[in-house]
């Protein structure tokens, strides 16, 4: 492969994972106020599974060949001109902004020197990979929800990754955090500081009592979950239901005139302030990588297909060698 090229993870048509592939495409140069990163790892994340299966074409389109992978981590190795805010050297991570969409499956990104992050020293960059997904956790408790100390919260999909990340600082906030979980994941969840662990199939969720604070990174069934609101509760939602977009638009929209208690939805899009953050968390004890499995990448689809029989236990993460 000569110097201008580089591997990358695409598809040619939308479809199951068996669609990925490691090709070959032109190795990015970085513009004026742009780094170049090479990438050492990348998470797998439910927006891109929808995007590759066809979900999201209104957004995506129908050109080909296409690209996955939204966060990562890996060092600085050439700056465009004017791009002051990282060094060649820089042990960063980030998160592609959604102009950019998807693309970080890759050994080489070019990312605003802006939207770069600067890696705790000592955390390993694989590792690593799994927490940029955080940033959409403390925007949701911190900024979104408010979540204050001696509230209650409950986290919906609480093994995933923004949801294992959600009960960890729900924990360091001073919370008394209840987690959703499949049954296989209650002592993980528990692991991570969970005050009470349940399995989301065994218990409905009328009885699962009353909270301040509902986080959910599913999508479904949002009206039961707003329903256990206390008064001046807050529900945030990341998520729609997958077979159901339109509806699930439809109730969010519904929810800020009609009811008790509006459900906030936001997508997370995290900048430099964000991921600063993030560091904070993770060098003050608040926050720790969990990594599931590692794959390498060129068993992507492998990692593709894990995320989508469920059960993840943290993140699924591709090492780019």
């Amino acid at each position: 492969m000569n110097d201008h090229m580089m591997r990358a993870v695409l598809f040619d048509r939308y479809g199951s994972p068996d669609v990925l592939y490691v090709g070959q495409v032109t190795r990015p140069e970085p513009t004026p106020g742009q780094a170049l990163v090479r990438v050492r790892a990348f998470s797998v994340n439910g927006g891109e599974l929808a995007a590759r299966a066809g979900r999201l074409r209104l957004v995506t389109g129908r050109k080909f060949p296409q690209r996955v992978g939204l966060d990562f981590t890996g060092e600085v190795v050439a700056l465009g001109a004017g791009a002051t805010e990282a060094t060649v050297g820089d042990r960063v991570w980030g998160v592609l902004g959604r102009a950019s969409g998807f693309g970080s499956a890759a050994e080489y990104v070019t990312v605003p020197a802006g939207r770069l992050g600067r890696v705790p020293d000592g955390l390993d960059l694989v590792d690593a990979a799994a927490l940029p997904v955080a940033t959409t956790a403390v925007t949701a408790l911190r900024d979104k929800a408010g979540l204050r100390a001696g509230e209650r919260l409950l986290v919906r999909g609480a093994a995933g990754g923004v949801g294992n990340a959600a009960v960890q600082l729900g924990r360091a906030y001073g919370a008394e955090v209840t987690a959703l979980a499949r049954a296989t994941n209650l002592d993980f969840v528990r692991g991570l500081g969970a005050h009470k662990a349940v399995d989301h199939r065994a218990v409905p969720s009328g009885e699962l009592g009353r909270f301040d604070v509902v986080l959910d990174t599913v999508g479904t069934d949002l009206r039961s979950f707003r329903r256990l609101l206390n008064p001046g509760g807050r529900m945030v939602t990341i998520a729609f239901d997958p077979t159901r977009p339109a509806a699930s638009l439809g109730y969010l929209m519904a929810s800020a005139v009609h009811g008790r208690g509006r459900v906030r939805f936001f997508s997370g899009n995290p900048k430099r302030e964000e991921l600063d953050d993030l560091a904070r968390h993770v060098v003050e004890g608040k926050l720790r990588p969990a990594v599931d499995t590692v794959f390498p990448l060129q068993e992507t689809v492998a990692a593709h297909r894990a995320l989508e029989a469920g059960g993840v236990q943290g993140k699924f993460v591709v090492k780019v060698a």
